[in-house]
């Protein structure tokens, strides 16, 4: 074979080499985020009052139905999640179990919720709101033997005259038990199924949110940090969970993925929240390349820098780059310069190719 001719082989196999390694990396990495931060838990606990009080009968409850076009969404399958036209109508079932070896009686109700300051938050009791007024259930009261589970069904009625915007609430399972038979004392424990209901004409809003500029520190305690503003610039309530991974570190050092401190975290359309993601203190200060993604169902986005940390505690780090993109898909500028480069060098070596034979 003609040297010219082994030198054009040789080059379309390192050309062809080449486009395999961009293609790789256009291609994101499954997996990146931990499988627990993307699935939200079935039931909902409330903080003052735990579901399960230590020595009491416990119960759980869980949604039994999701919408057609959300079969896709796993929050769609632990809450209540639905856009509906004013004088629409929906029915929901929910399970309750009795996890104890002891019969016990359930109150189910439903109760006033709100998002405020990036939390999901339950109102005291029974606080009715304008969600629970459109809320009905086929029953108030369970009588459960030990391990039996009921099914309770659940209407929501809009009506006609409703004003467009969301509304929260909570389908509650609650019991109790005296603390003990000298005292009238009672210890509530309940668990629920939250509700995110839109309201308005036409399809439902779509749900979005971006990933702020990356900012690094080391805390008092010398834990290394990283912190993100997270804005819902969608039309629908996201509940974000998090994961960041390292690598490209010290020696080609790898860690993580590390949860966000603070997982589930709620957003009402056009709030913000600061995601922090502590690490060890023991982590080399660097630089690392990051990878920090979000997710709230099936949106999901991540963002990309080159961190330093910094060697002190109370001190800041640096990003050397800034995040260039986000989502799980190459920017289209990057994916459309990548296709003109291997055409301009594709097409003068197809003519060389020609003119040798």
């Amino acid at each position: 074979m003609p040297d010219a001719l082994k030198g054009a082989r040789r080059y379309w196999v390192v050309l062809l080499a080449l486009a395999f390694v961009q293609a790789a990396a256009m291609t994101p990495a499954t997996g990146a985020t931990p499988a627990a931060a993307m699935t939200p838990a079935a039931g909902t606990p409330e903080p003052s009052s735990p579901a399960h009080p230590a020595g009491s009968r416990t119960i759980g409850i869980k949604l039994l139905d999701a919408p057609e076009s959300r079969r896709a969404d796993p929050r769609a399958h632990a809450y209540i999640i639905d856009h509906l036209a004013p004088g629409s109508t929906i029915e929901r079932r929910v399970e309750v179990t009795n996890e104890s070896s002891t019969p016990i009686h359930v109150n189910v109700y439903a109760a006033a919720a709100a998002i405020a300051n990036g939390t999901f938050t339950f109102a005291p009791q029974r606080t009715p709101d304008e969600l629970t007024g459109w809320t009905s259930l086929d029953t108030a009261d369970l009588e459960l033997a030990a391990s039996e589970t009921a099914r309770v069904h659940a209407t929501i009625q809009v009506p006609r005259d409703a004003a467009a915007g969301e509304r929260y609430g909570v389908i509650w399972a609650q019991t109790g038990i005296g603390t003990d038979r000298s005292h009238t004392l009672t210890m509530l424990g309940r668990v629920g199924v939250r509700m995110y209901i839109d309201v308005g004409p036409g399809g439902e809003p779509p749900s979005d949110f971006t990933i702020g500029r990356l900012s690094v520190s080391r805390a008092r305690d010398g834990r290394a940090e990283v912190r993100a503003r997270i804005q819902n610039t969608g039309g629908r309530a996201l509940d974000i969970n998090g994961a960041l991974a390292l690598s490209d570190g010290p020696a080609g050092l790898r860690a993580g993925p590390f949860p966000a401190a603070e997982t589930d975290t709620a957003l009402a359309p056009g709030d913000h929240a600061e995601a922090v993601v502590p690490l060890d203190a023991q982590l080399p200060a660097g630089p690392w390349t990051v990878a920090l993604t979000f997710n709230s169902g099936l949106v999901e986005r991540t963002t990309r820098a080159t961190i330093t940390f910094p060697a002190a505690s109370g001190g800041a780090g640096t990003v050397a780059a800034a995040a260039v993109g986000q989502g799980r898909f190459p920017s289209p500028v990057v994916a459309g310069l990548s296709v003109l480069v291997l055409a301009a060098v594709c097409l003068p070596l197809s003519t060389f190719l020609r003119r040798r034979r």
